[in-house]
């Protein structure tokens, strides 16, 4: 059987940072990977219907004129709302996770040594609870 792949857009403008995420989700998992080094370049693509977005919280150090990660989530859930984000920083501020969590970010992560780890086990947290979702849904159109 011939499983579509999932679909990931990586966004984040420290090219090492997303080159090294890039790499990691290429050789660990069996994702299609689309890299964006700007908010624009991956609103841009919007309509290949990522199955998620991983966006990096500032997104203006190549470009200072450059949207930054919320204004991105906020357009993103503008036109595809259903689209998992999860949000990664260097800042380890509650503050700044809680403002993330408030504008329909799904996760909030900080980029550490353990980001990666940390964003397999939150992509397969979200599968698996958009499969109990769809299991639900099933059920309660049979009642």
């Amino acid at each position: 059987m011939n499983e579509k792949k999932i679909l990931i857009f990586l966004v984040d403008d420290d090219a090492l940072f997303l080159k090294s995420l890039e790499i990691d989700f290429a050789q660990n998992t069996q994702s299609a990977i689309e890299t964006f080094a700007t908010g624009e370049l991956c609103l841009e693509k919007i309509s290949m219907n990522p199955d998620i977005i991983i966006l990096d919280y500032h997104l203006n150090s190549i470009d200072k004129k450059a949207i930054n990660g919320l204004e991105t989530l906020d357009k993103i859930k503008a036109v595809q709302p259903q689209i998992p984000v999860i949000m990664l920083s260097s800042q380890d501020k509650i503050a700044v996770a809680v403002n993330c969590m408030k504008h329909q970010a799904y996760d909030y992560i900080v980029k550490s040594e353990t980001a990666f780890i940390r964003l397999q086990k939150t992509i397969t947290t979200i599968f698996h609870y958009q499969k109990i979702e769809k299991a639900l849904n099933w059920y309660m159109e049979k009642i």
